[in-house]
């Protein structure tokens, strides 16, 4: 079962989560059978306009990548969320009937998967579809010209099977195992039996697992009480015949107290016996977490902690020291009998 990371690209030497930050890339070095980029496949960085593409930061990760023996996953053919779409998309004259939105996501996944071809080891063909206050199916000005999101998605997959036989082609989203998440998980198991009923050929389930310690009860007792609900969903998803990939994961300290032995001793309890559940399921083959080390993590900005304190949701912390998390997760593994 291989453990891989998120990686950004930087210009050389930046202060960055990036391969070419050397004190990083030794992370990667040591970690790492498979890496996923960051942001650099999405829409927004590899076509700016319609009849453009541009996958220079891309190109350089996988050469680094391949230079080093390490996989790659793709990062997405298609982020089905208006916000997450370019503007362009968004506002492009699609016309009538469907043939200029076929047009536009055909050629998109294409042009990725016919540059790349066997070089990307799985891809996440469809990200975050489901909406998890209700359950449904997000709509975009792509799916709507195409007739709605069901046909949008299901075009995406079997576009990406056809250019890509053999690949592992995967839907990617963030439901989680804490409370709260009933109704996205039943979103989600829906469209994944929705996919089967169709013949659509997708081969596994992203559980990006960015999970996290929102209060201050005991893990142990979160554990206990969040796990009936989130082993019922994955035997709902293997039954379907679905693999699973960890994808993105990381985990958020917001509930707890700032001293960091505290915390980083939570994190880690709560992430040793996260993964525990999870790889008691042969269907796992991968373990991605969404960056090593605390100093680049997206939750420093994107979600900080009310005290100001800077966030540890990752395996080494700012300085590239291992953390108690880094012992967990080889713990985990080493109690995981080895899978193909």
């Amino acid at each position: 079962m291989r453990f891989g990371s998120a990686v950004a690209w930087s210009a050389a030497g930046a202060d960055a989560g990036s391969f070419a930050n050397p004190s990083y890339a030794a992370l990667l070095e040591r970690d790492c059978a498979i890496l996923v980029p960051e942001n650099e496949l999405k829409w927004q960085a590899i076509r700016p306009n319609a009849a453009t593409f541009d996958f220079t930061r891309f190109d350089a990760m996988l050469a680094y990548a391949e230079s080093k023996g390490i996989a790659m996953r793709g990062h997405t053919l298609l982020w089905h969320q208006r916000r997450w779409m370019p503007a362009w998309a968004e506002s492009h004259a699609y016309g009538a009937g469907t043939a200029e939105a076929t047009r536009i996501l055909t050629e998109h996944i294409q042009t990725v998967t016919r540059r790349y071809g066997n070089r990307i080891a799985s891809y996440d063909v469809v990200n975050e579809a489901v909406d998890p206050s209700t359950g449904n199916l997000y709509e975009t000005a792509l799916s709507t010209a195409l007739g709605g999101a069901i046909p949008t998605l299901d075009l995406a997959f079997r576009t990406a099977r056809a250019e890509l036989p053999a690949t592992q082609l995967v839907y990617n989203d963030y439901m989680s195992w804490e409370a709260g998440g009933a109704t996205h998980r039943a979103g989600v198991l829906a469209l994944l039996q929705g996919f089967r009923a169709r013949g659509v050929p997708v081969d596994a389930l992203g559980i990006q697992s960015h999970i996290g310690i929102y209060s201050n009860t005991p893990v142990a007792t979160l554990v206990v009480n969040q796990s009936p609900d989130w082993r019922a969903f994955l035997d709902a998803v293997v039954a379907l015949g679905y693999k699973l990939v960890i994808t993105e994961m990381d985990v958020r300290d917001t509930g707890l107290p700032a001293d960091i032995p505290t915390r980083d001793q939570a994190l880690s309890d709560y992430a040793r016996a996260y993964l525990d559940l999870m790889m008691s399921y042969p269907a796992l083959k991968d373990v991605l977490f969404w960056g090593l080390c605390d100093k680049y993590s997206w939750l420093q900005g994107f979600e900080p902690r009310a005290d100001g304190q800077p966030r540890r949701p990752c395996p080494y912390d700012s300085s590239f020291n291992p953390k108690p998390m880094q012992n967990a997760i080889a713990a985990a593994y080493a109690a995981t009998s080895a899978r193909p």
